[in-house]
């Protein structure tokens, strides 16, 4: 598959048939997303559990765990219940189709599909769901990334980061508020194919802390004992 920026919305694609989890893959990436691909539902809820999506592009009939039962599994829990998901079936009657979306579904696409439509809807539900990920300019607080620009300010002033910082900082103002854990930033920030100690998330975090908060009192960070790091929401309001 080709080459995705770092920074790039992720797709679980989860499907047995091993042709049709490829194709879909191959595409998005192709058009800068990030794919993981499993081929059962067990599979894909151990990912879901240890690792972050933005969106799942979710095979109806599955071997073992169906794609109706996970999608109803992952709506029945807090941290996947806005998650967008994407049910891709052979199942083209109306009444399946209304399940599928009765379930949880977001969207549904019946086989065999065009692949240039389902990744316009990949790319339309992406944002919907969040359009902070596409947004050219990230604000929380008095913070602001600018990302065409590449700047980074508080309170109108201009805040001078580390290439590795300025993609930490921006990717948790996509996500304010949520915590992630050393291993999830640094699947994140630096990338799954990338073997680094976790504590060096900590020491980039540090230098983040260091430049965001030199000259004000509130640290926009927040530590989470025994869990990770965010975006603190009492940041924001008072900013």
């Amino acid at each position: 598959m080709s080459a995705v920026t770092e920074m790039a919305p992720r797709i679980l694609v989860v499907e047995d048939d091993a042709a049709i989890a490829e194709l879909v893959g191959y595409n998005l990436e192709a058009e800068g997303l990030k794919c993981t691909i499993a081929v059962t539902g067990e599979e894909a809820e151990l990912q879901v559990a240890e690792d972050r999506f933005d969106l799942i592009v979710l095979d109806w009939m599955l071997p073992g765990l169906s794609g109706i039962e996970l999608c109803r599994r992952l709506r029945g829990r807090p941290e996947t219940k806005l998650l967008p998901i994407i049910m891709l079936t052979a199942r083209g009657e109306e009444s399946e189709r209304v399940r599928g979306l009765s379930t949880g579904a977001d969207d549904y696409v019946v086989k065999p599909f065009s692949v240039p439509e389902l990744s316009a809807r990949v790319h339309a539900l992406l944002r919907r769901a969040a359009p902070e990920r596409l947004a050219d300019v990230l604000a929380f607080g008095d913070l602001e990334v600018d990302r065409e620009k590449k700047r980074v300010s508080r309170a109108g002033q201009a805040i001078e980061l580390g290439p590795t910082e300025y993609r930490l900082l921006e990717f948790l103002m996509e996500r304010p508020g949520r915590v992630f854990s050393r291993e999830q930033l640094l699947d994140g920030v630096w990338g799954s194919e990338v073997y680094i100690d976790e504590r060096t998330v900590d020491v980039h975090v540090g230098r983040l802390r260091k430049a965001l908060n030199r000259g004000y009192a509130n640290d926009p960070i927040r530590t989470v004992r025994g869990s990770g790091y965010a975006l603190d929401d009492k940041f924001a309001k008072a900013g």
